[in-house]
């Protein structure tokens, strides 16, 4: 005779599902719809069913070290043809924040990111590091004459020592968090007999470098159906935020190649300290790149706000990482528009803004919903290293 299984069901769990954005999850009756609809499960041990039994009974432990919390992609499909209205999309988008809260290093800057309550209190770091520093220079007033961010504000210098100060303590997190997400993956899930399955584990590099590659062209975005035009917008933002990260890289070469190998500026190509005519190379991009990512968070609410009696209003985690990075874009662009426009006034208070919400973005993002790129893939580099890859997408 088969040995009895004895589940204890983790009530308070449950509860914090339910608080965070799966307050439907009571309504499901395991009908399997949701498994069905789904177009970006796998065929082997098909979600999100399984996760939503486990996550009626609050079995923390074995939703944190499944890969497939991850792996689903919140298409929504499932949510939209739900005959009881259980949203199970939303409910693994609120399992997916409470792991990034057990994994959090500070533990404790995880359960703040997703707290309403804290919001000021995260916010008020970066102003108090920013107003100090501005103290400390002298700069607390409005600056006369030529507006000039770097030489009469906030030096390169000074924003560079606090933002790779934000960064490495991002990185840090990110990489305590992932680690232990990593091992308890080993030690939760199954490795598939499936012959062709095992075919596709390989070295990890290669695992990684595929990985990423789907991540960037966003596969299995396209497969959804009822928010199909998440694919493009997470385009938008994604190759918008990439296009800035090289910008910033590009005026750094700039900056320094004027400062430290003494490049002067040569034709299009401007060296030296900032501001850079709006015709040079490297404004062009960046500002490109800024309209990409400005359009792409534009198209995300508009998709929110269409899809939301299918998909769901999505959760405060949602927004706020939503209403983030639409700050950064628009301070970022007003602050290059009322410098041309000469409204110091208005130019340094909204640069000084612009600051402080990329400070909160970078700072805290192993807490935030941005989270989600270094937790999702490390879970699909381990959906194909165990062999629980689908086919479809190798």
């Amino acid at each position: 005779m088969a040995e009895a299984n004895v589940i204890k069901p983790d009530l308070e769990f449950v509860k914090k599902i339910m608080n965070s954005g799966g307050e439907s999850l009571k309504k499901c009756y395991q009908c399997a719809t949701c498994s069905v609809v789904c177009n970006v499960t796998p065929e082997d041990k098909p979600f999100p069913r399984k996760e939503m039994i486990q996550a009626q009974w609050g079995l923390k432990d074995k939703l944190f070290s499944n890969p497939d919390i991850w792996l689903c992609h919140q298409c929504s499909d499932c949510t939209a043809y739900c005959p009881r209205g259980a949203k199970p999309g939303e409910v693994l988008g609120a399992i997916r924040k409470l792991s990034i809260e057990h994994y959090a290093f500070p533990s404790f800057l995880g359960k703040a990111v997703g707290d309403p309550k804290y919001l000021l209190g995260l916010l008020a770091v970066p102003v108090v590091i920013f107003l100090t520093v501005l103290g400390y220079l002298g700069h607390l007033r409005i600056p006369e004459g030529e507006i000039s961010y770097a030489e009469k504000f906030m030096p390169v210098l000074a924003v560079e020592a606090i933002f790779i100060a934000a960064a490495l303590f991002a990185c840090l997190g990110f990489f305590a968090g992932v680690v232990r997400y990593w091992r308890d993956l080993k030690s939760g899930a199954e490795l598939s007999t499936n012959k062709w399955q095992r075919m596709v584990k390989g070295p990890i590099p290669v695992i990684i470098i595929n990985t990423i590659l789907e991540f960037m062209t966003h596969r299995r975005f396209q497969k959804c159906e009822v928010t199909k035009d998440r694919s493009n917008a997470h385009m938008f933002v994604f190759f918008g935020f990439a296009g800035l990260a090289i910008a910033a890289v590009w005026a750094l070469v700039y900056l320094y190649g004027y400062e430290f190998f003494g490049i002067k500026t040569s034709g299009i190509f401007n060296f030296g300290l900032s501001p850079y005519p709006l015709h040079d190379p490297m404004k062009i991009f960046a500002n490109i790149s800024a309209l990409a990512l400005f359009a792409g968070i534009l198209q995300v609410i508009m998709n929110r706000k269409n899809n939301a009696e299918k998909a769901g209003n999505g959760s405060y985690y949602d927004w706020l990482f939503i209403s983030i990075i639409l700050t950064i874009v628009t301070t970022g662009i007003l602050s290059e528009v009322l410098r041309l426009a000469d409204i110091a006034a208005l130019a340094y208070p909204v640069y000084f803004i612009h600051l402080v919400f990329v400070f909160f973005l970078f700072a805290y993002a192993p807490f935030s919903k941005m989270a989600h790129m270094a937790y999702r893939t490390t879970a699909l580099v381990f959906a194909k290293y165990s062999g629980r890859e689908d086919k479809k997408y190798s």
